[in-house]
């Protein structure tokens, strides 16, 4: 068995498709692990929740920004107007059933055996992996608990913007939710940054790439993510970088994470 891992989707099944059959990756087998924003602003939300989840165990998926959106959207929480390209997905006789098993998915995905971490944006700097998993549990016990709704109402806003052990409540939640799912730029000391989305050596003087500011994985510990298009594609040994701008008329990446040497497929989007 193999294990690959596949950028934001967002949508965009037919590129996803494309490059499924332009690689090796046997879905009978192998496994397919996705970064996060499977949905919203491509054309066929509906068909990527329902192909993904048709993968059962051969796919592994950790939640994106745009996920929660959907998730938000599903319960009422934001107005319909709001829907975009995800409205087919909430008009779906299976909705209720595809945002069920959506929200019952992670944050943070830790695969021992592989020595890899996935998220969708990142790690927060002053986090290690297990403090980073820990917290990541906190919120996804809430998501599949009867509070979700609740969670789903409070988890929008940038404040705060640096994390604090003592935080608690919403707004500890929120803050969490921020640093998996929305994080590009910190300050030195923390400070996450939500305006500033271009790619690294774009930012301000006072702004860092978050990975150049966290804990760094020891030995062959890698951590998987996607989120930050304008940053495309990159592996560092330690960090492996999947957003590639797909939906913004770039490529879709995917890559063989189990290997000791990474092995990509891309393909340029045609949705």
């Amino acid at each position: 068995m193999a294990v690959y891992a596949v950028g934001d989707v967002q949508g965009c099944l037919v590129s996803l498709n494309e490059l499924l059959d332009q690689s090796p990756i046997d879905l009978k087998k192998d496994q397919l692990w996705f970064v996060g924003d499977l949905v919203n602003r491509g054309p066929y939300s509906l068909e990527t929740l329902r192909f993904v989840k048709s993968l059962g165990s051969q796919a592994k998926v950790v939640l994106g920004n745009h996920d929660l959106h959907l998730l938000a959207l599903g319960a009422g929480i934001k107005r319909k107007q709001d829907a975009e390209s995800l409205q087919a997905v909430l008009d779906a006789p299976d909705c209720e059933e595809l945002l069920d098993w959506l929200r019952n998915q992670p944050l943070m995905l830790t695969d021992k055996k592989y020595h890899v971490v996935m998220v969708h944006a990142g790690v927060y700097p002053t986090w290690g992996l297990k403090q980073a998993q820990s917290y990541a549990d906190e919120v996804q016990a809430v998501l599949q608990g009867e509070r979700y709704k609740a969670l789903l109402k409070k988890m929008y806003g940038r404040r705060p913007n640096k994390w604090d052990a003592e935080l608690s409540g919403w707004a500890r939640y929120r803050f969490i939710i921020n640093a998996f799912t929305r994080m590009r730029f910190c300050t030195k000391a923390g400070g996450l940054n939500f305006t500033q989305k271009g790619p690294p050596e774009s930012q301000s003087r006072k702004l860092y790439p978050w990975y150049r500011l966290a804990y760094q994985p020891r030995g062959d510990w890698r951590i998987v993510y996607g989120h930050w298009s304008a940053a495309g594609h990159w592996y560092d040994g330690n960090h492996i970088a999947l957003d590639s701008g797909c939906l913004w008329g770039g490529k879709m990446t995917m890559a063989r994470i189990d290997a000791r040497k990474i092995k990509t497929y891309q393909v340029t989007c045609s949705d």
